[in-house]
Formats: structure tokens, sequence, C-alpha cells
């Protein structure tokens, strides 16, 4: 095993590192408070070539990994975007890049990765619906075929990203469960326009995570031409697996920088807060232990992460280190920003230092995309082969 880094990630690092600090903590709180998306950053990342970085060099992109990936969201997320960042990189350059590059036909890659490389156009992925939740297999959202189209009919929630989207990857059952053998079959993946007029988006009012918006989406007699399929028609199960392990890897970059850049904020304040006796609070283990042990946290999620990421650019399986890492960094991470607002105290608490952003929205990664119950259900029963408890 070899733990260092190549001349490539360095150099990969170093300049991803340039851009984020441009669009630093103040940029973040602004957008927060606008309710805006972050065009103006992800713009430039395409420019540069890190929303591409995953993407192979015969479309556009650099050729790279998964744990590259990784690299640049931890860089922009301790640079001031906090967890969030992480979302942007599942919305477009997963499950757009990911999906199509992995199963996508070579019409598919030809059309789309280019402009994802480059950052001209934005992808989401509708999945959850409101019965189903977690259990994904039990979506109902339905795709009727005739001829060579289908019609689609349905209801999602809980979709980030629709209203910048471009494209929408949406996941629906081609067959009815009791018409299957399996329960993972009948499920298919499709590429439609998002601004078909047969789907339509209702926001949702939510704690944080303002920069990237979340709708309730209904889907009615949506028409898709059969070679907006993706892969096989019933197959999508096993396409899909691929994504939403790819999805909890940036999820867990973005978590670990956020863990980094709370740290740092906690620290610093910490070194320049003096109270009783002119000590800084910073001198004493009451501040010191519950951040140390934090730290220690958010670089076992790290090292768990960079496993997970490499096991996946090697094709291998890497779906129990991909849930583990979320968990332990969605646990920290969260931990990280509450300790980081306590040390600050009234502070802390006001907009002006940063950490109620990154706490507000560092909250949500306990539960999405995977909640910690449900990666717990996964450990217990594929890791240590217990029976299934749902």
């Amino acid at each position: 095993m070899n733990f260092e880094m190549t001349q490539e990630q360095i150099m990969l690092k170093e300049g991803v590192r340039k851009i984020a600090q441009k669009y630093g903590l103040e940029y973040w709180r602004e957008k927060d408070a606008q309710h805006e998306f972050v065009n103006e950053l992800w713009s430039e990342l395409g420019k540069n070539g890190y929303i591409g970085v995953a993407i192979s060099e015969e479309y556009g992109g650099a050729g790279l990994g998964l744990i590259e990936m990784a690299m640049v969201i931890e860089e922009l997320a301790k640079s001031g975007a906090g967890s969030t960042v992480g979302q942007l990189f599942m919305l477009t350059p997963v499950f757009g890049g990911v999906t199509i590059e992995l199963h996508g036909n070579k019409a598919q890659k030809q059309e789309f990765l280019p402009k994802i490389a480059s950052g001209e156009m934005n992808f989401c992925m509708a999945l959850t619906e409101p019965n189903a939740g977690s259990n994904s297999l039990e979506i109902t959202t339905f795709a009727k075929k005739e001829g060579d189209h289908y019609i689609i009919n349905g209801q999602k929630i809980w979709i980030s990203g629709v209203n910048i989207a471009d494209k929408m990857l949406l996941v629906a059952r081609t067959a009815k469960k009791e018409d299957v053998q399996k329960k993972t079959d009948g499920i298919s993946l499709f590429l439609v326009d998002v601004d078909d007029p047969a789907i339509t988006a209702q926001p949702i009012e939510k704690v944080g995570t303002h920069t990237v918006r979340s709708d309730a989406v209904f889907i009615e007699n949506l028409k898709v031409h059969k070679d907006d399929l993706i892969g096989e028609e019933g197959k999508g199960w096993r396409y899909l697996v691929d994504t939403l392990n790819a999805e909890r890897i940036v999820t867990t970059a973005g978590l670990v920088g956020t863990g980094e850049l709370a740290l740092k904020l906690a620290v610093d304040y910490s070194k320049e807060r003096v109270v009783f006796n002119n000590t800084p609070i910073g001198a004493y283990q009451g501040i010191q232990f519950p951040l140390a042990e934090l730290s220690a946290e958010i670089n076992v999620a790290q090292l768990m992460n960079y496993k997970a990421a490499w096991l996946y650019d090697q094709s291998l399986p890497n779906g129990a280190e991909a849930n583990t890492a979320k968990l332990i960094a969605g646990k920290a991470a969260f931990q990280v920003c509450d300790r980081a607002m306590q040390v600050m105290g009234g502070y802390g608490y006001a907009k002006e230092y940063h950490v109620e952003r990154l706490w507000r929205d560092v909250r949500l990664f306990k539960m999405a995309p995977v909640s910690e119950e449900m990666i717990l259900n996964f450990i217990a029963q594929h890791n240590l082969g217990m029976p299934r408890s749902y």
C-alpha cells in the first residue's frame, strides 16, 4: 500500500485550492442568504477541468478517477463551501457523468459527457418517492412501453437541483414488482429533459443547503424515446448501485472538508479568545480534547473514503467502504460543527462567524443521501452476515 499522493494529485489540489480561495466563506454566506446557486464558481470549475476530473479524456475530461474527485471536493469544502459542495458533485459529475460513462451507450457518451465536463450541462436525479423513502425498491413511478417510446407517470420527492438542471436521470419501474422474480428486476434509468411540460416541480422550504434547491416533482404522461434508456430495460438497479456508491464517496469528501474547516475556525477562535487570567481558551483541555478527538475521527473518515474511491476506480467492490466512510464522516462532521459553535459561544450562533451555516447544512448528511440507520443495516447484513432486519 502506498499512501503518498502522486505529483498529479498534488498539482490538482493546488489548482483547485487557488480557485476555492476566490470563493471563500463570504461568497458562500451571501449565496446561502440569497438562496442562489453558485453559478460563478461552477462555471470556473468547468472551464478549468475540475467538473470533468473523472470523465475520460476521449470525452473532454481529465481521465482521472473518483479519488481525485474526492480531493477536489475536500479542497472546495474546507476553503469555505462546506458540505453542500458534495451535493454539487453528486448532481452533475456523478448522476450524469459517472452513470453515463459506466452504463450509457456510445451516442449518449458523445452527446452528454463533453458538456458535463465543461460545465455546459447540469444534471439531477429523480429517485426518492414519498411512500418509498429509503427503500428505493418500493418506487411506483412507472414507464409503460408504447412502440418506440415510454409513457412515464409518478411522483418524486426531495429532488435536488431541478431548477438548474438541463437533464434528469429518472428512475422508474418498467415492470411491476409482482411480475418479476427478484425485487431488483424491472427498474430502469432514463435521461429526460427537465423542461418538458410533463414535469413540474414544487420547491420545499428547508433548514439549510440553500444554494441547492430541493423539490417535489410530478410526472404526468412524460413521453421518452427508447434511445434515452440507460443500458438494458429492467436492469437499472445494477447501474444505480454504481451511481449510489459514488454518491456516498462524494458526500463523504464534502463532510471531511467541512470537518477540517470547522476545526480551523474553532481552533483559530480558541487561540484568540482570552478570558479568565488572560489565558486563551484554547489552552484549556476542556476545549482541546473534544476537538482533538473529532480531528482523529475526520482523519479516519478521509482514509476510509480514499480506500472506497480507490476500490471504485479499480472496478472492485466498494459498498462496505463507501458506506462506512459516510457513516463516520456524517457523525464526526456534525459534531465538529456543533463543537465549534460551542467553542465560539454566542458568536458561533451569529451568521458573521460562518459556523451556523456549516452546522445547518451538515445536519442533512446524517440522513442523506443515505441515513445512518440504513448504513448500519447494510453493515450488519453485508459485513457481518446477520439476518436482514427490514
